[in-house]
């Protein structure tokens, strides 16, 4: 649980307590920047903010950014940098967050600090930990995506749901393509090759998001896992389709979905709720399988109108299906491994995938793959959007699990690498 709640707490409890708090009080006691902790005596909970928690870690690194912010030249960057170093001393993340996401983009640094993911929080999925990444802009590759950024509302108008569960507050995610320099915190594997920040709502509300690539992370992955895995687990006859291209803009386009479809549930038996609080353990591996599936969804209608034009569909099937493979071996226990054993055995059920029993090996059905990836899409959305928590848990329970073609398969990947671990030299 990330040491964020008492050992002994368990998530019927906790929904208890909250419940019975005021508005801001369950707020603040549901919020990414809290610890829940128990009193010795009374044995009751109370919620304390990170600033106080772990006030002896923070109060060194917000004077080492506030010392930053005054030797880096863009203005943005030194401003989110001085902020930052503030948030961890009184709260102020939502802030903080708003002046990272206007750090200019002639900032040479793009630099991401603070408690962002919840993968560490098993129990809820609620509370933050804290991550580190510097990373190099690369001013050529940001430039040719900006064509991406216009696309998100168009991706949104034609998703395959009804229109209740559309966002209608949808904004462009700035896109920033980097290489790495330096990552530290929470950044385990899977290491991380794109992210769409911040995940506070609230801050998701007032500023938008951003997403940040790490090109120089993608072409390691790719060279070093993803191409020695499909020799071994994707037909020959479709391994000519694997290619860095359509793995790099897949990424990309999972990055952007993050924004698309429901965010608060829309199920009329109750009031509007983040997704997040409803579905609690079950949000991130859901939220994860959408941005997958929907960016797949999307690469298609993009290809269609030519905002793709050097990436074919075949290309971008069969790389996402080898790709499964790599995600997976995470295992499913970790939410990009659950969330994409999900998607590939309902795709496989849908026959948009078929396994060979006898070589083990996986291929695209090309001619129903495009509907059973709607179909999919349209399932992970109405399942958030609804926020009953029960279906949920079945619809995971029968899809997020490996079966034994793909059990075969992974067993003929002893040999291939995980994930990678760059070192980077400074001089």
């Amino acid at each position: 649980m990330g040491s964020f709640y008492p050992e002994d707490i368990t998530e019927s409890e906790f929904t208890s307590w909250t419940g019975s708090l005021s508005t801001d009080e369950a707020k603040l006691a549901r919020s990414f920047y809290t610890v829940i902790r128990r009193d010795p005596t009374s044995k009751k909970l109370f919620y304390r903010p990170y600033a106080e928690e772990y006030a002896d870690l923070l109060k060194p690194v917000a004077d080492l950014l506030k010392e930053a912010s005054l030797l880096v030249e863009d203005p943005s960057l030194s401003k989110f940098l001085a902020s930052r170093s503030k948030s961890f001393l009184d709260q102020s993340y939502l802030d903080s967050d708003l002046d990272w996401l206007n750090i200019s983009k002639n900032s040479s640094l793009e630099v991401t600090c603070g408690p962002y993911e919840v993968y560490t929080d098993d129990l809820l999925s609620l509370k933050s930990s804290f991550e580190m990444y510097v990373h190099a802009r690369d001013f050529d590759a940001s430039s040719q995506l900006d064509k991406f950024t216009s696309s998100i509302k168009f991706v949104e108008e034609h998703l395959p749901i009804p229109d209740k569960y559309r966002n209608k507050d949808l904004k462009s995610t700035p896109i920033v393509v980097v290489n790495q320099i330096f990552s530290s915190g929470d950044v385990a594997v899977p290491m991380t090759a794109a992210y769409n920040l911040p995940n506070d709502e609230e801050a998701i509300a007032k500023g938008g998001s951003k997403l940040v690539i790490i090109k120089n992370v993608q072409e390691g992955k790719f060279q070093n896992v993803l191409e020695p895995i499909s020799s071994l687990v994707i037909d020959p006859s479709q391994q000519k389709y694997v290619r860095f291209e359509a793995f790099f803009t897949h990424i990309l386009l999972h990055e952007v979905a993050h924004s698309n479809g429901p965010h608060f549930t829309c199920n009329p038996e109750f009031e509007p709720q983040p997704i997040r609080n409803v579905l609690q353990e079950l949000h991130s591996a859901m939220e994860e399988a959408k941005a997958d599936i929907t960016g797949l969804f999307a690469a298609e209608l993009l290809t269609q109108d030519k905002t793709i034009c050097d990436i074919s569909m075949e290309e971008f099937w069969v790389t996402y299906l080898a790709s499964a493979f790599r995600s997976i071996r995470f295992g499913i226990h970790e939410a990009h491994g659950r969330g994409q054993a999900l998607q590939l055995n309902y795709l496989l059920d849908k026959e948009g995938f078929v396994v060979d029993p006898l070589t083990s090996h996986f291929r695209v059905q090309f001619d129903k793959i495009g509907q059973a990836v709607k179909d999919l899409t349209e399932a992970i959305m109405v399942l958030q959007g609804d926020g009953v928590k029960s279906k949920v848990q079945e619809f995971v329970d029968t899809y997020a699990t490996i079966r034994p073609p793909t059990a075969k398969a992974l067993a003929l990947l002893e040999n291939v690498p995980i994930d990678i671990n760059p070192k980077y030299e400074l001089h």
